[in-house]
């Protein structure tokens, strides 16, 4: 059962993704300096890399939640959140801030790593 709620949680946050940056599409593109003619969006490399990262982060993510002990839809949502806002987030303005990347694109970026990872640990508490 362990692997199939990694697969969910992972498929959710996926999904996800492609809600987040669907809407945000213009002001990522704009701050990534890309624009529609920059972006191939038929190679699958990309969403490839995007899911296995996913499967990766819901499989530490399920660890982390049975080795806390975390029960129950709440510490699995609170869990994710704390995850995705205190380690993902930093490190990502981290590494942004190094190579001169806008504030902007840090909050998209954030606010998805942030929303994915509540989705990951909400899935992951449900099994």
């Amino acid at each position: 059962m362990g692997v199939i709620a990694v697969l969910l949680a992972a498929l959710a946050s996926f999904i996800w993704g492609g809600v987040w940056y669907g809407a945000m599409a213009k002001p990522w593109m704009a701050a990534n300096e890309l624009s529609e003619d920059t972006i191939d969006r038929r190679n699958p490399v990309p969403y490839v890399i995007a899911f296995i990262a996913a499967v990766l982060v819901a499989g530490m993510m399920r660890h982390i939640l049975a080795t806390q002990g975390a029960d129950g839809l709440g510490a699995g949502a609170m869990t994710g959140f704390g995850l995705g806002l205190f380690i993902v987030t930093p490190w990502v303005a981290t590494n942004y801030a190094f190579s001169g990347r806008p504030m902007n694109l840090t909050l998209i970026d954030g606010a998805y790593a942030t929303v994915g990872c509540t989705i990951m640990g909400i899935v992951l508490s449900l099994f």
